[in-house]
């Protein structure tokens, strides 16, 4: 028998499909890990063992970095987060959500703004203004995809696994459909009455592309941030983190402690308000453990 490592890129009827250095192999998984309560999932990294009549057989997954999404993703390096300027709504609150679930599993975010030529001039110009403050506090954007198109095979490292997140009817098929010639997802028009989109994607796929690989994941608007511990939230919101360093106390949760940094930048403008107010949404949905009424 030999073996071989390599990554699961897809999963298509009880079979795994793993890009290894020799190619892609497609594979059945051992009973055993029925048996270790486990499931092998896209992203995955594996040996897999082939017999001596040719059959191959996914024998172990290696240690996950991290399992994200819904359908899930394992193993991601990058998150690229498509919201649209509007059907649906540009919405900071959900943008806010993402970022700190995100923060949270230690995922790198990129932006992309989606339906940008549909919005009006006013809109766009205050969304370019917002964008422009998440730029400065380490999250880049686009908002073309033309742009997105040619830059993004250069910024995907070798084996790093890049994967679409967003609010449902974004357009995260859509931008998959330019990125991946040949590859033609089900788009779906948006639900005007609940100004949400239609889960369009149903399958997770690992597609090559610069050095590594893209997913395509079904799109959710609601995140459940509960599972963070409540003291810990500040630093999963990058200027605040940065801030705090010049807080009077170590622990500073930035609500009513004396010498708090973060408060001082929120006066005088260099915090967004709205980060803040949303700061101290999470930090409460957290602390009773449930979603806001909004958000259900």
């Amino acid at each position: 028998m030999r073996q071989a490592e390599g990554i699961v890129v897809g999963l298509i009827a009880g079979f795994y499909d793993v890009q290894t250095d020799s190619g892609l192999v497609r594979t059945r998984a051992r009973g055993v890990f029925r048996q270790k309560k486990q499931k092998p999932t896209v992203g995955d990294r594996v040996k897999i063992q082939v017999d001596e009549h040719g059959m191959s057989y996914l024998v172990e997954i290696l240690p996950r970095l991290n399992l994200i999404g819904r359908p899930a993703v394992a193993n991601v390096n990058h998150v690229l987060l498509v919201i649209s300027a509007i059907e649906p709504d540009f919405s900071l609150v959900l943008l806010d959500r993402f970022l700190t679930f995100f923060a949270w599993q230690d995922v790198t975010v990129s932006l992309y703004l989606s339906k940008s030529d549909l919005a009006n001039e006013q809109l766009l110009t205050k969304i370019m203004a917002d964008l422009t403050y998440y730029e400065q506090i380490g999250y880049p954007f686009f908002t073309d995809w033309q742009t997105l198109e040619q830059k993004l095979p250069t910024m995907i490292a070798p084996e790093q696994i890049w994967t679409l997140a967003g609010q449902s009817g974004a357009g995260k098929s859509t931008l998959i459909n330019h990125l991946k010639q040949g590859l033609q997802q089900e788009t779906a028009a948006i639900s005007t009455s609940l100004n949400r989109g239609k889960h369009t994607t149903r399958t997770v796929q690992l597609f090559s592309l610069g050095q590594g690989f893209l997913a395509d994941t079904p799109g959710f608007s609601a995140i459940d941030l509960t599972p963070i511990k409540v003291n810990e939230v500040g630093k999963y919101f990058l200027e605040f983190k940065k801030a705090s360093s010049k807080c009077k106390f170590r622990s500073c949760q930035h609500l009513k402690e004396p010498g708090c940094e973060v408060k001082k930048l929120v006066e005088s403008g260099q915090i967004k308000q709205s980060r803040y107010n949303d700061y101290l949404t999470i930090r409460s949905e957290i602390e009773h453990d449930k979603l806001p009424e909004y958000l259900k």
